[in-house]
């Protein structure tokens, strides 16, 4: 088979071997291996070849499912206040073994954990080029589990694995500006996608609806996320009890965590659905009213894009994909960061004003519909094609890469 591949441009370029090392990724429920998995499905897609470095899941596929991904897995270690996720573990001389039989192109870091630490370690000693996401603000959560002391160590941590990279990724030109702030080095900005077809408000289940004791004419606000400190829920609370005390409302939260059985006690009157995926969790958005999202330590917010695509009026901070993505009073209710009167203010307004609601709601899904994942594929991809090139070029290994193909 001719290992070459024809790009949309007519040219004709040699795949890239790209490692991706993660300690999360589908069947994981959370916005990271939802990302990384559309990331590695895309790559393959477009004809690159893919080893996928991960710790062992509890259920194993019996192979791969695609003819160029490959699996490299390792053990891996409950994380604190994260037991459904696992810590990857691994020696760096092991790795080194496997990319000397089968040695990448480029090797793309998504976490943070050890896995990450001792693949940029192994990739650099050598000599392949390394990507990062930064996907996690691990060191504002500090302060939501007690660690608040440890923030400075934690970023001088995330500083020094993503500063030994080529480039750095992250969504939006405001996470690049702080993380820049803060001494990190060659900071590139790929955004994110919203898949308009799943996500989509035409997904609405009056039947699910009626499960969750929704009368007619009722507000349905919705939660989707972790239940963590982390997440801001004390002001989602006082957000939707702001909302009940001016109309008839109910409150859905998708998700579970640490601050689950807390909820539960003190809200038995809150409806959790627990984790959804897939056309599950589409219709549980669809079927929604009002998205509020209080959250101050996202550095994207995936969520927020799906209960826009989903037609859903959003009330959220002025940051982030919000920020990115939203406008205030045409399609979402954006609040200055921080300023938790002024949010709770703006989800009482969508709650006591149904005409408001649906206008912000029909904005939102028009606004959903300009975000492509294959705009950010394309950017991706570019990227590292690039840090690839630059790499080969530094270190005078440069191979030709592309001819015209005759059309």
């Amino acid at each position: 088979m001719d290992p070459h591949f024809v790009d949309r441009a007519g040219i004709r370029e040699r795949p890239l071997r790209i490692t991706v090392l993660t300690e999360t990724y589908p069947p994981d429920i959370n916005g990271v291996a939802r990302t990384v998995g559309m990331m590695v499905d895309a790559m393959l897609e477009r004809g690159h070849e893919v080893q996928l470095v991960r710790p062992r899941q509890r259920s194993e596929p019996a192979s791969p499912v695609h003819p160029s991904l490959s699996l490299h897995l390792v053990a891996g270690m409950p994380i604190p206040m994260y037991t459904d996720l696992r810590l990857g573990l691994v020696r760096g001389r092991s790795l080194q073994k496997a990319w000397r039989e089968w040695r990448p192109d480029l090797v793309h870091v998504v976490t943070e954990g050890p896995l990450g630490w001792v693949g940029v370690d192994a990739a650099k000693r050598l000599g392949i080029p390394v990507s990062t996401d930064f996907h996690t603000n691990f060191h504002s959560y500090s302060r939501h589990y007690g660690f608040g002391l440890f923030a400075g160590v934690i970023a001088g941590y995330l500083r020094s694995l993503h500063n030994r990279a080529d480039c750095t990724l992250v969504p939006t030109a405001e996470m690049k500006a702080g993380l820049e702030a803060l001494a990190f080095e060659r900071v590139s900005v790929v955004g994110r996608g919203v898949d308009t077809r799943l996500f989509n408000p035409g997904r609405r289940s009056e039947a699910l609806r009626a499960a969750w004791g929704c009368r007619k004419g009722e507000t349905v606000v919705l939660h989707v996320g972790r239940l963590a400190p982390e997440k801001n829920l004390w002001l989602f609370v006082e957000a939707t009890d702001a909302m009940r005390g001016v109309a008839e409302v109910r409150v859905v939260l998708v998700g579970d965590g640490p601050q689950s059985a807390m909820l539960r006690a003190s809200h038995p009157e809150f409806v959790f659905c627990g984790m959804r995926s897939g056309e599950d969790l589409a219709a549980h958005y669809a079927s929604a009213d009002v998205f509020l999202f209080p959250s101050v330590t996202e550095t994207f917010g995936n969520v927020t894009l799906e209960a826009m695509a989903s037609g859903l009026a959003v009330v959220a901070y002025d940051y982030a994909a919000a920020r990115q993505h939203l406008r205030h009073w045409v399609s979402g209710l954006l609040a200055p960061t921080g300023e938790t009167v002024e949010f709770i203010k703006m989800a009482a307004l969508l709650a006591r004003s149904r005409d408001l609601r649906m206008r912000i709601a029909q904005g939102a899904r028009s606004a959903a519909e300009a975000i492509s994942w294959e705009k950010t594929f394309d950017d991706l991809e570019s990227v590292l094609k690039r840090t690839t090139e630059a790499a080969r070029v530094e270190t005078g290994a440069e191979l030709p890469r592309t001819v015209h193909v005759e059309t």
